[in-house]
Protein backbone atom coordinates (compact mmCIF):
# COMPACT_ATOMS: atom_id res chain seq x y z
CA UNK A 1 0.00 0.00 0.00
CA UNK A 2 1.16 3.46 -0.82
CA UNK A 3 1.07 6.42 1.54
CA UNK A 4 -1.53 8.08 -0.71
CA UNK A 5 -4.18 5.33 -0.53
CA UNK A 6 -6.59 7.83 1.06
CA UNK A 7 -7.04 9.34 -2.43
CA UNK A 8 -9.09 6.33 -3.48
CA UNK A 9 -11.42 6.72 -0.50
CA UNK A 10 -11.58 10.42 0.44
CA UNK A 11 -11.45 13.76 -1.26
CA UNK A 12 -8.62 16.01 -0.13
CA UNK A 13 -11.08 18.17 1.84
CA UNK A 14 -12.38 15.14 3.77
CA UNK A 15 -8.83 13.93 4.38
CA UNK A 16 -7.76 17.33 5.74
CA UNK A 17 -10.90 17.48 7.91
CA UNK A 18 -10.10 14.07 9.44
CA UNK A 19 -6.46 14.97 10.09
CA UNK A 20 -7.39 18.35 11.59
CA UNK A 21 -9.82 16.66 13.98
CA UNK A 22 -7.12 14.19 15.00
CA UNK A 23 -4.67 17.02 15.71
CA UNK A 24 -7.27 19.01 17.70
CA UNK A 25 -8.12 15.95 19.80
CA UNK A 26 -4.46 15.67 20.84
CA UNK A 27 -4.26 19.23 22.21
CA UNK A 28 -4.63 20.28 25.83
CA UNK A 29 -8.14 21.34 26.84
CA UNK A 30 -7.69 25.13 26.57
CA UNK A 31 -5.86 24.97 23.24
CA UNK A 32 -8.35 22.38 21.93
CA UNK A 33 -11.33 24.62 22.68
CA UNK A 34 -9.69 27.59 20.97
CA UNK A 35 -8.83 25.46 17.92
CA UNK A 36 -12.37 24.09 17.67
CA UNK A 37 -13.81 27.62 17.73
CA UNK A 38 -11.50 28.59 14.87
CA UNK A 39 -12.63 25.52 12.95
CA UNK A 40 -16.31 26.47 12.88
CA UNK A 41 -17.42 28.06 9.65
CA UNK A 42 -20.72 29.37 8.41
CA UNK A 43 -21.54 29.32 4.73
CA UNK A 44 -24.20 31.53 3.22
CA UNK A 45 -25.14 32.14 -0.35
CA UNK A 46 -27.17 34.79 -2.08
CA UNK A 47 -28.76 34.83 -5.53
CA UNK A 48 -28.20 38.03 -7.49
CA UNK A 49 -30.61 39.26 -10.16
CA UNK A 50 -30.43 42.53 -12.09
CA UNK A 51 -27.53 43.77 -9.96
CA UNK A 52 -29.39 43.32 -6.66
CA UNK A 53 -28.78 40.67 -4.06
CA UNK A 54 -31.59 38.47 -2.87
CA UNK A 55 -32.11 36.92 0.53
CA UNK A 56 -29.08 35.26 2.12
CA UNK A 57 -29.53 31.54 2.73
CA UNK A 58 -27.59 29.76 5.47
CA UNK A 59 -26.45 26.31 4.32
CA UNK A 60 -26.20 24.76 7.78
CA UNK A 61 -28.89 26.44 9.92
CA UNK A 62 -28.78 23.82 12.72
CA UNK A 63 -25.17 24.67 13.56
CA UNK A 64 -25.90 28.42 13.53
CA UNK A 65 -28.98 28.03 15.73
CA UNK A 66 -27.18 25.82 18.25
CA UNK A 67 -24.35 28.37 18.44
CA UNK A 68 -26.83 31.14 19.36
CA UNK A 69 -28.74 29.14 21.98
CA UNK A 70 -27.85 29.47 25.62
CA UNK A 71 -27.16 26.24 27.50
CA UNK A 72 -29.85 25.03 29.94
CA UNK A 73 -29.32 26.00 33.56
Amino acid sequence: MSSATWRGVFTFNKYSQITAQAVRSCLKESERLAAEKRGLTALRYQKWENGKGGEQVLLNPAREESKNKTPPV
